[in-house]
């Protein structure tokens, strides 16, 4: 019995052992089939999966996560498989053409990324004419060589699709290949890795990709291309907006609204300015730190130092613009909302009801006016400021004679220079006027400021002669022939125009009832690595310091998201209000606090008047968020303390965060839905029915 058992325990070890045998000699045989008769689409699939990964690398970074790979490689085998359904002469158009478009997803996000630090929109079609006029920034400050790199993907496809032709690849797997069960097949490898990489989600990364708006976040856990496919989707949805969401949408801003604590409190600047004229000023690309840098003892701004010592300056001040860069601060400024999450207001979301500061002085008996020295079209703003409520706008050859250019149009000192007769004649026919002045001139690549100012960005340092034993002063380069040099030299030249318009004003008496506000729309989008020589600099050598020398400062993530501050100052002519704020602001609370000084309120207001609150929240498109206590950044799940004794809950940061979630939330449910037209609508209905 015991021989008999040993004998059947043998021939089943070796009935496995065969049958294993078999299977590995079928599975080798099959791939070797299946590798040499589908050589273009696994081109197709390794390519878009590079390029995907190299994307991650340049901009978040996250090497080792396999979750975005898996979804990237889920969306390409998805794609691919209706490449099948074509004939094998065909097959290349087809992947060549997803090719092209997974390339150009790539290069456009690695541009807007290094610019930006977000990624690109559908929705941004629309404005992509606004690249048109800005084509030179483009070329000079934005395009770097690794942006061309993924164009590998296009070269690969072509090479190997001719080594295909060649080998009369095409005809050979058209005699076996079945069309219909390789795109079955394919699609069904692809929905088990979606289903994959579904159940590795959890719910914050499901709520982040519903919401869209962090976008570095989705990037980061969904790849790349599910971002995009997402957004498309977000795009069609947003354009389609009266047919989802507005019931929800509609609870949401109503539950916010009542359940809305009203901190605005009677202070010292309640009503100072009421019956005031104001004169507002949009200083393009001006950051705070500019106010503080001189070189060799020449400061950069002059003037805006001056006028911020004389009037209230808040050192601490954010512009949350998102992708309409100048036109998101236009519009966050007049209604103290958020800019779109998709798309911009100016561009897709113009014909919206809103409650203006422009709108709000015209009922006090104001007139309201806006004036610029680019296109009236650029922005859409022609249509734009009608919608926030400006009476006139002046503009570009329509009300100005263009006799100076600089960058992108009119210089700003001949647009401030024409601008105040224009002005002086507003005065003379109105009581009281509000307007806006967008200057332009210090507007990115700042490539054409040479021709128009002699500022230097050099240093001067001392040396010990060793022969005379005399000190000598010699000069170092600098920041000469830089990007970041030709930024400070734009500014100077746009600080001296600013000096200039006040002295012309005050001439002709039109500062006496006026007050000035001034404000940086957003920070110069210039590259971390600008900073670098910019902190780190040896003038001695002529080097720039390494990571491991005294003294050296490190650009990270904070330090750059921290320092991209921009001037607000609020000045008149007495002087009386000189003072310092260094509590955090940030765009969206310039109208609660500017309606306090000058007697209006706008009920739908998401910033808070600075006087009259303890601690203030700043948020950011993306998510993230400020206050005095902490930087935090939702994309990466930590943050920065900004006081080094602080110590901060979770619960504090838990809290932040639901803020922010739900003041962009909320923000974009009113630009979206038309929320605020249609609840004063129906407001006024219950009202006739009582």
């Amino acid at each position: 019995m015991e021989i008999k058992e040993d004998i059947k325990n043998h021939i089943n070890k070796s009935e496995i052992k065969e049958n294993i045998t078999d299977f590995v000699k079928s599975t080798k045989s099959w791939s070797k089939k299946y590798m040499s008769t589908n050589i273009l689409f696994m081109t197709f699939v390794i390519t878009s999966l590079i390029n995907g990964y190299v994307l991650r690398y340049f901009t978040v970074k996250n090497y080792f996560n396999i979750k975005p790979i898996v979804a990237d490689f889920s969306i390409i085998l998805i794609i691919g498989a209706a490449g099948y359904l074509f004939k094998p002469k065909h097959q290349f158009k087809y992947f060549f053409t997803w090719s092209i478009i997974f390339t150009l997803i790539c290069i456009v996000n690695s541009v807007y990324y290094t610019n930006y630090i977000s990624f690109a929109s559908l929705s941004l079609l629309k404005s992509s004419t606004q690249a048109v006029g800005v084509s030179d920034a483009i070329i000079q400050n934005i395009m770097e060589l690794k942006d061309f790199c993924f164009l590998y993907q296009l070269v690969a496809m072509i090479f190997v699709h001719n080594f295909l032709k060649r080998k009369k690849y095409y005809q050979k797997v058209s005699k076996i290949e079945k069309g219909k069960v390789r795109a079955i097949n394919t699609l069904v490898v692809g929905v088990i890795f979606l289903g994959l990489f579904i159940s590795m989600l959890t719910a914050k990364d499901l709520s982040r990709l519903g919401k869209q708006w962090n976008k570095e976040s989705i990037v980061m856990e969904f790849g790349i291309y599910t971002y995009q496919a997402n957004d498309a989707l977000t795009t069609l949805k947003t354009s389609l907006n009266p047919l989802f969401g507005y019931e929800d949408s509609s609870k949401e801003f109503a539950a916010f609204y009542e359940n809305r604590e009203d901190k605005s409190t009677v202070n010292k600047y309640t009503n100072k300015f009421k019956g005031k004229n104001v004169l507002v000023i949009h200083a393009e690309s001006i950051q705070n730190f500019v106010l503080n840098t001189s070189f060799n003892g020449e400061d950069v701004a002059p003037n805006l130092k001056k006028m911020a010592s004389e009037g209230l300056y808040f050192s601490n001040f954010y512009s949350e613009e998102s992708v309409g860069t100048s036109s998101d601060t236009e519009f966050t400024f007049s209604s103290s909302l958020m800019p779109a999450k998709s798309g911009t207001v100016f561009m897709n979301y113009s014909d919206r009801s809103y409650v203006t500061t422009q709108k709000m002085l015209k009922e006090q008996g104001y007139y309201t006016f806006s004036m610029h020295g680019n296109n009236c079209s650029f922005w859409n703003r022609a249509n734009a400021h009608k919608s926030l409520g400006y009476d006139d706008f002046y503009c570009h050859k329509k009300d100005y004679k263009i006799d100076e250019t600089i960058g992108l149009g009119l210089s700003d000192k001949s647009f401030f220079r024409q601008s105040v007769p224009i002005i002086k004649e507003i005065d003379k026919k109105h009581k009281n006027w509000y307007g806006t002045l967008i200057m332009l001139t210090n507007h990115t690549p700042f490539t054409d400021i040479d021709k128009h100012s002699d500022y230097k960005v050099t240093k001067t340092y001392e040396v010990v002669n060793e022969k005379t034993g005399k000190t000598e002063t010699k000069e170092a380069p600098y920041l000469e022939g830089t990007t970041i040099g030709s930024y400070f030299k734009s500014v100077h030249y746009a600080d001296e125009a600013l000096g200039q318009l006040m002295n012309d004003l005050d001439e002709e008496g039109l500062l006496d009832n006026t007050i000035v506000v001034i404000y940086g729309d957003h920070d110069n989008k210039l590259k971390k690595s600008e900073y670098n020589k910019f902190l780190n600099y040896d003038a001695e050598n002529d080097t720039t310091l390494d990571s491991d020398d005294e003294g050296y400062t490190d650009v990270d993530y904070y330090y750059y998201e921290l320092n991209r501050k921009v001037p607000f100052i609020i000045w008149s002519k007495d002087k009386k209000m000189k003072k310092e704020v260094t509590k955090v602001m940030g765009m969206i609370d310039v109208q609660p606090t500017l309606g306090n000084m000058m007697g209006f309120k706008n009920k739908y207001a998401l910033g808070n008047d600075i006087f009259s609150i303890e601690e203030n929240t700043v948020v950011f498109p993306t998510g993230n968020w400020l206050t005095d206590k902490m930087y935090y950044s939702q994309s990466k799940g930590e943050g920065k303390l900004l006081q080094e004794s602080e110590t901060l809950s979770k619960n504090y940061i838990d809290e932040h965060t639901k803020y922010a979630d739900k003041l962009i939330s909320v923000s974009n449910d009113i630009i979206i839905y038309d929320m605020i037209k249609k609840y004063e609508a129906s407001h006024q209905v219950e009202q006739e029915n009582k």
